[in-house]
């Protein structure tokens, strides 16, 4: 039985996250520990599903801290010590629900995730009637919001209201971040005009998922104000989207890079390390080498997983300092979880000390970029991914060659291309970034598809 994706399950409620499903996984997991956190976003569907998790994880002897309705960040670090259980979707559609695990602020890793899987299959029991556990409401919103605008104050030198000057448009997607984005900025000195903040499980203002396509009245607002930036989020704001004064959106490895390079040049680490994704950009790697630290990969949706790799592997003098992927960044100097109002504060410092979002840009070499689906039905991906193992480095002698998730050429002009299979759908995902990205795309669609018809 396979339930848990690259961000816990997720699906439709009406076949996939059933009431019936949040009971059996419930029950599951409240044999991992004695107290679980249990919040959610504001879908329509979250009561429901929130109130079947808790009977589960009651009915299996643990006990509960039912928080509400809050961002899963929040739900994050209030599992900080415990355990928790986060019911979202995040950028799914308002019909999709989901559960994600959290071990003292860390997701869930594969492991866990399987004995969860196992437990469900073989429908583990409720423990006896009078072993059951009990229930109890806590409030952590506003715990969580200051520890974030403490954690903004101090970055790089206290300063109590270091957004002071600063003029931000936030828009919250009737998601989550209405709860928390806008009151940790304006509490950090900034002016904030919030759009959509109200919170609406039906996404009316725009779809959860926030793209430059989806985001057209946060892009015409900038036009037609006078800000420093932009910023939006998802369904549960664990996701940033930053837009530049004149509404363009910035490209989600560029924001990475900004980041990352922060991070490292502020590390006092003897080894400062960023953990990233195969499909983030070598814009990331350009910045953490010039300002003396290095990168590390791991697969899509386990940075959890290689910030403990790299821990576990590294020496005294190694840190990880930052850890992302496009669109979701792991801060881990607050905390080790995915925290999209964390990153809006940090980037709104960065600019204001910066004047400007033109100067964090300045240095970043912004190539443009292009992502590619080829057809291929799920049984020829192995072979498939087999032969570019050898006919990719072929294609692109030039370049060096990692195969750890997938096959990616990183070329000397600082341009690459990554290949992938993708996890859930009949197709091989193809990633590029070069000055001429199209030429690029080109040939590498032409080697994945001949290896693709090979391998049928």
């Amino acid at each position: 039985m396979t339930l848990f994706g690259t961000a816990g399950i997720r699906g439709p409620v009406a076949e996939v996250v059933t009431p019936e499903l949040a009971l059996s996984v419930g029950r599951a997991a409240g044999l991992d520990g004695e107290t679980f956190v249990v919040g959610r976003d504001g879908r329509e569907t979250g009561p429901a599903l929130a109130a079947a998790m808790e009977a589960g994880l009651e009915s299996a002897g643990a006990d509960v801290c039912r928080v509400g309705q809050l961002p899963t960040p929040a739900l994050a670090f209030a599992s900080q010590g415990r355990r928790g259980v986060m019911i979202t979707a995040s950028h799914n559609p308002p019909a999709d629900n989901g559960i994600k695990m959290f071990d003292d602020g860390v997701e869930y890793d594969r492991d866990a995730e399987e004995r969860l899987e196992g437990r469900v299959e073989d429908e583990t029991p409720a423990v006896a009637w009078d072993e059951w556990g009990k229930g109890h409401r806590e409030a952590v919103l506003d715990q969580y919001r200051a520890a974030v605008v403490e954690y903004a104050r101090d970055l790089g030198g206290r300063v109590e209201e270091p957004l002071t000057g600063l003029r931000v448009a936030v828009d919250c997607g009737t998601g989550m971040a209405s709860l928390a984005t806008p009151q940790v900025l304006e509490r950090l000195g900034a002016e904030v005009v919030a759009l959509n903040a109200n919170v609406d499980g039906h996404f009316p203002a725009r779809e959860s998922k926030p793209t430059p396509e989806t985001l057209t009245d946060l892009v015409a607002f900038l036009e037609d104000g006078d800000f420093d930036l932009g910023i939006a989020h998802d369904g549960d704001a664990d996701r940033i989207v930053v837009a530049a004064p004149d509404g363009e959106i910035v490209h989600e490895d560029t924001v990475l890079a900004m980041l990352a390079g922060h991070y490292t040049r502020e590390s006092g680490a003897e080894d400062p390390v960023v953990v990233t994704t195969p499909n983030a950009s070598a814009r990331i790697d350009e910045q953490v080498d010039a300002a003396g630290g290095r990168v590390e990969r791991v697969r899509l949706g386990a940075l959890h997983e290689g910030i403990a790799r790299e821990q576990e592997a590294g020496d005294e003098g190694t840190s990880i300092v930052f850890a992302a992927e496009p669109w979701k960044h792991i801060h881990t100097a607050f905390g080790g979880w995915i925290d999209g109002v964390v990153s809006a504060a940090v980037v709104s410092r960065l600019v204001a000390e910066q004047d400007g979002l033109d100067g964090l840009r300045a240095p970043i070499t912004e190539r443009p970029y292009r992502k590619v689906s080829v057809d291929c039905p799920d049984h020829a991906k192995p072979g498939a991914m087999d032969r570019l193992a050898t006919t990719l480095p072929e294609t692109f002698p030039d370049g060096s060659v990692d195969t750890d998730y997938g096959v990616r050429i990183d070329r000397p002009d600082g341009s690459w291309v990554l290949v992938r299979p993708s996890g859930t759908e009949p197709y091989v995902r193809v990633y590029a970034e070069s000055a001429e990205v199209d030429a690029l795309v080109e040939t590498a669609v032409e080697t994945v598809e001949a290896a693709v018809e090979d391998a049928r």
